[in-house]
């Protein structure tokens, strides 16, 4: 049985008919697997050799055999990072990098290459080689279940605090297509495997909706200050209920405002853009509520992202200015505060999201104690899935809840350390895209993996967007009778 010619690397390739062949025993590593097995067989000298070379390949563990950075493009058009994650059996982990719009200065560094006859200066080529040359030769021959210990080495190669020299979008790719990797080598669904990461055994939720129907601020040419207007459906009994019931209502908006004369084009994340002022926005959204046939408040809520640091900085940081509805005023936090507060018990609003600037801690411990039992109080900007900055939060009772967006902080593992802390301490996540999006479904998984329950990911319609809601589709019918959902995780 030993000197079986046919167990040899060599004879491998004499066998192969085709090219096809020959690509398929190199891709695969099946020449160093045989020759690994014939010295493992040689030295052990097995009575019953079959069985020995069964459980051999039972026990032996893949490990990254290649990592492969790219420049490919985003929803908006604009280069992002993709990294390819190849195992030494064949199988391949893919991660695509969202990048934002609106983004806080604290958020990890988006490497890009600044060059602007390219890409009007959006090229990432900067990160892609930092990760071909720097990282992929570092990570070759590990495990890629081992996620922590990659994301760490990878932070130790950067060697900056905010992930400067290779990019969080380098990083980043790398740490979600490690993790599409090892999910693939135990032969699990992603979400599962981000589960056994997590610690979490059987909190399986399909995570409530943030849908985004009505855009303004940064996102829009019209005159609505705030960024986005949202619906969630709160009082549905499953997760595909409550993307019915948002997607119903998406679409009753659009006859309204059609209807009533205004451009119907949707925004970057899928939502409409009439020129409204702010209460307009919410007076259409109710409309449209009671027009689908849903009781605002009972099924139906209404959450906003305010992104008010960019208010704060268009009135020279010295006071948040409503630049496009109101600008020759300057309002103060315990102003805006006043403005929230009015809302919350004119409409239905369970979640308000950087109602304030990132900087304003007693700002926002303020607007948590005034407002923080009625409604959600999330940080994004403030947080930007920071655990140092998140941990200040949570000592000082600044908000309530924590916007988790990947590449804020630029790994999974500190991505689920975020997670972790908000879930100890009591407050919500939210698992986030951003406005500029890819097909990758990650956060879908993310959010079912962790149990956050919540998740935010767009309108209902744009490809990138609905790609998370039919993952979760997915995700929902695989888990069964298995699939929890809950609003509790709703802080209100």
């Amino acid at each position: 049985f030993f000197s079986c010619p046919f167990l040899s690397p060599a004879s491998l390739f004499t066998m192969a008919t085709n090219s096809a062949d020959i690509e398929y025993l190199r891709q695969h590593s099946i020449p160093e697997l045989v020759n690994d097995l014939i010295q493992q067989l040689v030295t052990a000298k097995p009575t019953q050799p079959v069985a020995f070379l069964r459980d051999a390949l039972a026990k032996k563990k893949p490990v990254i055999k290649a990592v492969k950075a790219r420049q490919i493009l985003d929803s908006r058009g604009n280069p992002t990072v993709e990294v390819d994650v190849l195992l030494d059996n064949g199988l391949l982990g893919r991660g695509a990098v969202p990048s934002g719009a609106s983004t806080g200065e604290y958020e990890a560094v988006e490497l890009r290459d600044g060059d602007k006859k390219v890409y009007m200066g959006k090229g990432v080529l900067k990160s892609v080689q930092a990760v071909n040359t720097l990282v992929a030769p570092k990570l070759i021959g590990l495990d890629p279940c081992a996620q922590k210990e990659i994301d760490e080495l990878m932070m130790q190669i950067d060697g900056t605090p905010n992930k400067g020299k290779v990019g969080a979008n380098g990083i980043l790719g790398v740490s979600m297509a490690c993790c599409r990797a090892a999910a693939l080598a135990q032969g699990l669904p992603l979400w599962k495997h981000i589960a056994n990461l997590h610690g979490n055994k059987d909190n399986f939720q399909l995570p409530v909706p943030m849908a985004n129907i009505v855009n303004g601020g940064k996102h829009a040419d019209n005159k609505i200050d705030f960024q986005e207007f949202m619906v969630m459906p709160v009082g549905a009994k499953s997760f595909s209920e409550g993307l019915r019931w948002v997607t119903e209502i998406f679409h009753t908006l659009k006859g309204l405002l059609k209807k009533a004369g205004h451009v119907t084009s949707v925004g970057d994340e899928g939502g409409f853009a009439p020129d409204l002022t702010n209460d307009e926005a919410l007076e259409f959204v109710m409309k449209a509520i009671k027009a689908a046939g849903y009781q605002p408040g009972t099924q139906i809520g209404i959450a906003l992202d305010c992104a008010s640091s960019e208010l704060f900085d268009e009135g020279d940081r010295k006071g948040y200015k409503f630049w496009k509805s109101n600008p020759s005023k300057l309002f103060s936090a315990n102003e805006m505060i006043d403005i929230f507060s009015r809302w919350v018990k004119d409409y239905p609003i369970v979640s308000i999201e950087d109602p304030l600037d990132q900087n304003d801690w007693d700002g926002y411990v303020s607007m948590t104690k005034s407002l923080g039992s009625k409604t959600q109080i999330v940080g994004d900007d403030f947080f930007v899935t920071n655990p140092t900055r998140f941990k200040k939060g949570i000592n000082m009772a600044a908000c309530n809840s924590i916007l988790i967006k990947v590449n804020q902080i630029g790994t999974v593992t500190e991505t689920l350390e975020c997670i972790k802390m908000a879930q100890q301490s009591n407050y919500g996540a939210i698992a986030s895209h951003r406005s500029g999006e890819t097909e990758d479904a990650f956060i879908a998984d993310l959010a079912v993996g962790t149990g956050c329950g919540q998740i935010k990911t767009g309108s209902c319609s744009r490809t990138d967007r609905m790609a998370k809601y039919n993952q979760l589709i997915r995700i929902e019918e695989e888990l069964g009778a298995n699939a929890k959902w809950t609003t509790q995780h709703l802080r209100r």
